[in-house]
């Protein structure tokens, strides 16, 4: 479906003249270690999604582009919470080094 400037300038103003909804608040306790958490499973499964699909092709069960799916889903899943987890440890970093 082609979009032209019209289209996008309507949608922007329909956009702009709604009130900002207020942001939802996280319960309790559960924040920032939940979010992280369900991160890390989600990553866990894709891991295990794609091996899976390995071993289904090598067993004779899955179609190669089921493979290929599977598995470049775990290695753009893996590339992302590393590059999370790289980001973490810098920001940490430079939290340490801030005078005091």
């Amino acid at each position: 479906m082609p979009v032209t400037f019209g289209t996008a300038a309507t949608a922007y103003a329909r956009a702009a003249a709604r009130p900002l909804a207020a942001p939802a608040v996280a319960p309790a306790g559960g924040g920032f270690q939940s979010l992280v958490q369900e991160a890390a499973q989600g990553t866990v499964g894709a891991l295990k999604a794609g091996e899976q699909a390995t071993l289904n092709a090598v067993a004779g069960k899955a179609d190669l582009s089921q493979v290929v799916t599977a598995v470049s889903n775990a290695e753009v899943t893996l590339q992302a919470a590393v590059a999370v987890r790289d980001r973490v440890i810098q920001a940490y970093l430079d939290i340490i080094r801030m005078p005091i």
